[in-house]
């Protein structure tokens, strides 16, 4: 009996990135999705910024002739989403306190 066509792939494990971008007076702030390997998360840099799909904000904070990215794997990309701390309430206590 022969195999599935797909049971023979290998699985591409995808990974969420948050990438921050200074650069001549100007702030960037956005997520790409890349394999693990530093040839596609430099591809998917470069696809990312090639669509001019980025907000870049003026920043008054850095350097104009200074350039800074940072990058840092998100685990969870719907964090941003909800809020990081939950209010509880209290329940109400039925009954009277032993003496």
């Amino acid at each position: 009996m022969k195999a599935p066509f797909f049971y023979d792939r290998e699985k591409i494990i995808m990974k969420t990135f948050r990438v921050q971008i200074r650069a001549y007076g100007y702030y960037a702030d956005f997520e790409i999705a890349s394999e693990d390997s530093s040839e596609a998360f430099n591809n998917a840099l470069v696809d990312k910024l090639g669509e001019n799909a980025i907000t870049w904000e003026k920043d008054g904070f850095s350097n104009k002739s200074k350039l800074w990215l940072t990058y840092e794997e998100t685990i969870d990309a719907n964090t941003s989403q909800r809020p990081l701390q939950t209010e509880e309430k209290s329940r109400d206590r039925m009954g009277t306190a032993s003496a």
